[in-house]
């Protein structure tokens, strides 16, 4: 492999930017793991048509596939790879998972009520929820720490 392929030691990569890329890693595992039920519940339901259910599934795997190739990386310190992973997942990404939650209690919704009501799936689903977002949150603080920026300055010297 050619230098610029290879990873760098760990011992190269800051703290920060080593938990920040498990973070992501947790994510994605979330984000499959939320897929595996929204799946399972459309197929209970019978009402969407398997078309549908695939093209959606296809969709999130590319997803899927993109933050783990810029993962790969942003572990090599290429402030691209970090630059992409705050605005598609960090900003897009985040948005879409809050944009239901945000507008139910906009138009209303009693929240307590809402949780009091859940079965095992759905409380699957929201715990998932909240670990996905808090480990995106995290990684990104942690991207943008001072020994990140430092470890990813050196890809824009070269």
């Amino acid at each position: 492999m050619t230098g610029s392929a290879t990873a760098a030691p760990n011992a190269a990569v800051p703290s920060p930017v080593l938990t920040a890329s498990r973070l992501w890693l947790v994510a994605v595992a979330a984000g499959v793991f939320e897929t595996v039920l929204a799946v399972a519940d459309l197929l209970a339901e019978g009402t969407t048509a398997p078309g549908e259910i695939v093209s959606a599934v296809g969709v999130r795997l590319v997803v899927f596939a993109v933050a783990v190739y810029l993962v790969g990386w942003l572990r090599r310190g290429r402030n691209w790879a970090r630059l992409t992973l705050a605005a598609m997942l960090g900003v897009i990404g985040t948005v879409t998972l809050l944009i239901n939650p945000i507008q139910s209690l906009l138009q209303g919704h009693d929240p307590v009520a809402a949780l009091a009501g859940l079965t095992l799936a759905e409380w699957l689903f929201t715990a998932s929820r909240i670990v996905h977002l808090g480990a995106v949150v995290a990684a990104m603080v942690l991207m943008f720490r001072p020994a990140a920026n430092t470890y990813f300055r050196r890809d824009r010297q070269r």
